[in-house]
């Protein structure tokens, strides 16, 4: 048997080359998330239930990259959080929400508090508009105004546009008002849309968002391979969801194979990931399967423990480098997910062949992730923990089959995966913003000016134990 030797992001560095590039504002970062699917980041955040829901999604869409909602969710609660993202870029919102007039206003507060919004549009049977309720017609209620119908608070009088409106229209008819949303109607009055100032302020203020082709915030979503995937794939499609992931632990099994022909005998025009892999021949019988990008790491992220716990994988670099060779020859993108802890280490990822690196750690501590904030020793933290951990697995079961049998499924389970904590962080914007602007640099010492060029100018140097204690700060009292 032959031992080959497999490295990891500490164990090189790129070796720096003649560069051209006189600022790395200049370098481009966009790259393929998967066949038909751009970004304008190469920086995916994971699909983990501590990480991403629609508010990493929104706020991952506006930077440039994409979030993947994550599958611990049932159907209904998955497809909300995709429409809630898809919602929350668009100038035109299509399908606006709505109630009936003799609803109550505690029906109406619980439906806004659901859907995420700051309104609803009031419509009858027909469909026809009779007024809009918004957050400022019921910020002043008193005790047992709950039970109220919407009709006895709604605005009646309200300022509409045609549908087909432009968007310079639209702002003046805002702007002229004074008012924060603008219901678009066809000739008989029926709802057909719905535009609002501060979606078109924030279509000007994130330049660089990554969008679909009606201007809506791209978003993925993340399915199994057992229950109800078939179903939950449908609907998420249905949603609007730009791409689905086959979430496994082992992507290279029959199952996850399987489940790729199926989704994609079903739903041919679906974008698909699939993983995760981390050999050459993994990559091949996926992309064989017919996935549209390959999500490469096992054992590689900071909660995971499989290495430990089955002695499986492969160091994270040397699997991105075969899988991305397998990549490049079908022209199929491959995802670097697992062990990015800094700019660095994504830069290195890319340079090896990745097209874009998906990110958990590193983002679970941010305002935008759905992990519960807690306080340690004076500090703020948020919970962050692997899917294939104890209580994560257990939450799938129960999604999976309704219910959880303590005593055999304890008996079953074997961990892969740990729950943990990781320091509050802030707004995600600013990690992105260190991420990029790391890469870009990286971009810069290679001589490249985009991600493929990168790759073609990428000279990888081994480096030793003392090598890498050189590269981090020393001889220095740190502040």
């Amino acid at each position: 048997m032959e031992i080959r030797e497999g490295l990891t992001f500490d164990d090189v560095l790129l070796v720096p080359k003649r560069s051209s590039v006189v600022t790395r504002s200049q370098t481009n970062l966009q790259t393929k998330l998967s066949r038909n699917i751009s970004l304008n980041i190469p920086i995916v955040s994971a699909n983990m239930d501590t990480v991403t829901e629609s508010a990493m999604a929104v706020a991952m869409a506006r930077e440039g990259g994409i979030g993947i909602i994550h599958r611990f969710l049932n159907i209904s609660e998955q497809v909300n959080e995709v429409l809630k993202t898809k919602r929350s870029g668009s100038i035109i919102i299509e399908n606006p929400y709505t109630i009936r007039p003799e609803q109550t206003l505690r029906e109406a507060i619980e439906y806004m508090r659901d859907k995420g919004v700051s309104g609803l549009l009031v419509t009858d049977t027909q469909g026809k508009l009779v007024g809009i309720l918004t957050r400022r017609d019921i910020v002043m209620l008193e005790p047992g105004d709950e039970k109220k119908q919407v009709k006895e608070v709604m605005t009646s009088d309200v300022i509409t546009a045609k549908s087909g409106v432009n968007i310079g229209e639209a702002k003046d008819i805002l702007r002229k008002n004074c008012i924060e949303k603008l219901p678009l109607l066809d000739e008989k009055g029926n709802v057909k849309g719905l535009i609002t100032s501060k979606d078109i302020i924030n279509s000007g203020n994130y330049p660089q968002s990554s969008k679909d082709k009606k201007g809506r915030p791209l978003v993925g979503a993340a399915v199994g391979v057992k229950g109800d995937f078939m179903e939950r794939t449908e609907a998420l499609l249905d949603a609007a969801a730009d791409v689905i992931v086959v979430d496994i632990a082992h992507g290279h099994s029959d199952n996850a194979i399987n489940t790729v022909r199926l989704i994609k005998k079903a739903f041919p025009n679906c974008e698909l990931i699939a993983g995760n892999v981390a050999t050459a021949q993994g990559t091949e019988d996926l992309i064989k399967a017919g996935v549209d990008a390959v999500k490469v790491g096992v054992g590689s992220g900071s909660i995971c423990i499989t290495r430990v716990i089955t002695g499986s994988g492969v160091p994270q670099l040397t699997a991105v480098l075969d899988c991305a060779n397998v990549g490049k020859k079908h022209d199929i993108p491959i995802i670097s997910d697992g062990g990015i802890r800094n700019s660095g280490d994504a830069t290195k990822a890319l340079a090896a062949g990745a097209s874009t690196v998906m990110v958990g750690s590193i983002l679970g501590g941010t305002d935008e992730s759905p992990g519960l904030t807690v306080m340690k020793n004076g500090k703020r933290y948020k919970i962050y923990r692997g899917m294939a951990s104890f209580y994560a697995s257990l939450g799938r079961k129960s999604k999976e089959t309704g219910s959880v049998s303590i005593g055999e499924d304890l008996n079953d389970y074997v961990a892969e995966g740990v729950e943990a904590m990781v320091p509050y962080k802030g707004s995600v914007t600013d990690i992105i913003k260190q991420l990029t602007g790391g890469i870009r640099s990286g971009l810069s010492y290679c001589g490249a000016n985009t991600l493929s060029q990168m790759q073609q100018n990428a000279e990888f140097i081994k480096m030793s134990t003392a090598g890498y204690a050189e590269s981090q700060p020393h001889d220095v009292e740190l502040m």
